[in-house]
């Protein structure tokens, strides 16, 4: 008899529901649209399928984010599309997910939850997986009473009303402690980086930093850059992890140049707070490489949200070369005059680069920029040190 053959199975890709709503009278940077394209792209780098999508426009915030009717219209689709997750473009309250979860009996997670899953998959180095624990123990401790909500649905009696409780506490406690732990580990990490600027500081060396939206191909300019090899996708948040090397300058001389995590709209606050060590680099730098991807539709808006966070952080006032990367995705021409890009430009940027990773062009423009500029800070701290001694 033969012997029967185990084929393996591929797992089942989590088929999910986008949704989204916005308030009338509120302007958010991007049209509901393109956010919900984008929420699509992060569930896509979460290994799950989009099967349906949902929108609203309402004239004030629901208590379970959108209304009576759009709830009926997902509870149909998920049972003729079979879904598993209902993903929303906004996060939600504690409360509101819970409310979703027993009204429509699937998995919901909300934008800065996918977020999180995604830097999770991301996350190659120990750094990196410290800093990804820390957001995700910080973004679950308000929504433990949620994972207990099965003994509520009891309706109350005997068995339910102290163990629950007691294991909420538990869970807390435990999360409190994992939070301490991995706060203590990311200072030591913290301190070894102060140390290595402090070192830099006495080599004298100027310092860059990489920042832009996520997949505008930092990574890719900084290899080319430094001769480097870091790894570069054509994902979403492909990088989680500072990596600092050296670049040299046109006169001969080298700068210290660091690439970044990268932006995205509606960035959850505890990401920038538990990248705090990594997104320190910035602090340091005397100028700041704002990567823009040119051929994405979305360029203007991208500017504009990299520009709202680096503003958020306090760097509104750090010197700036903007690059317009990908320039082989919307011309065969670099040396053309190309007017119609200022319409992507800040108008407080002074330099701008128009440039190319992968095929090398305005690379050398874009070193003569960064030695100007490095010039230019390195003669701002001689002259305020000069008014320092002499005050």
């Amino acid at each position: 008899m033969a012997k029967r053959r185990n084929v393996p199975t591929v797992p089942r890709r989590e088929r999910a529901c986008v949704v989204g709503a916005e308030v009338r009278g509120r302007k958010g940077a991007w049209r509901l649209a393109d956010s919900l394209d984008e929420l699509g792209s992060l569930a896509e780098a979460a290994d799950a399928v989009v099967v349906g999508r949902v929108m609203q426009t309402l004239q004030r915030p629901s208590r379970t984010y959108v209304g009576r009717g759009k709830l009926d219209e997902l509870l149909r689709l998920i049972e003729v599309d079979d879904i598993d997750t209902v993903i929303f473009d906004d996060e939600l309250a504690p409360a509101q997910q819970r409310r979703l979860e027993d009204t429509l009996k699937v998995k919901v997670i909300d934008r800065s939850g996918l977020i999180l899953d995604v830097f999770a998959r991301r996350a190659r180095t120990a750094e990196g997986k410290l800093q990804t624990e820390l957001a995700q123990a910080e973004y679950l401790l308000p929504r433990l009473a949620g994972q207990w909500s099965h003994l509520e649905r009891l309706g109350g009696g005997i068995g339910t009303r102290g163990p629950g409780e007691t294991q909420i506490e538990t869970d807390r406690r435990l999360i409190r402690r994992r939070l301490s732990r991995i706060k203590k580990e990311l200072e030591r990490v913290r301190q070894r980086r102060f140390s290595q600027r402090r070192n830099r500081l006495r080599a004298q060396a100027g310092v860059a930093a990489l920042v832009g939206y996520t997949n505008a191909g930092k990574s890719a300019l900084f290899n080319r850059l430094t001769a480097s090899s870091v790894v570069e996708r054509n994902q979403l948040f492909s990088t989680l992890d500072t990596t600092t090397r050296r670049v040299h300058l046109p006169s001969g001389s080298t700068a210290i140049l660091s690439d970044t995590v990268g932006f995205i709209y509606k960035l959850p606050p505890i990401v920038v707070a538990a990248f705090r060590a990594t997104l320190e680099e910035l602090y340091e730098a005397d100028v700041l490489v704002h990567v823009v991807d040119i051929s994405s539709p979305h360029v203007e808006t991208q500017i504009e949200v990299v520009n709202g966070i680096l503003d958020e952080m306090g760097l509104a006032d750090v010197p700036r070369v903007l690059v317009l990367n990908k320039m082989d995705l919307v011309t065969d021409d670099p040396g053309a005059e190309r007017p119609e890009l200022e319409l992507h430009v800040a108008s407080d940027v002074e330099r701008v680069v128009l440039a190319s990773a992968e095929t090398g062009w305005g690379l050398d423009s874009l070193r003569a920029a960064l030695e100007s500029e490095i010039g230019a800070a390195s003669a701002r701290a001689g002259r305020d040190g000069a008014a320092a001694a002499v005050g």
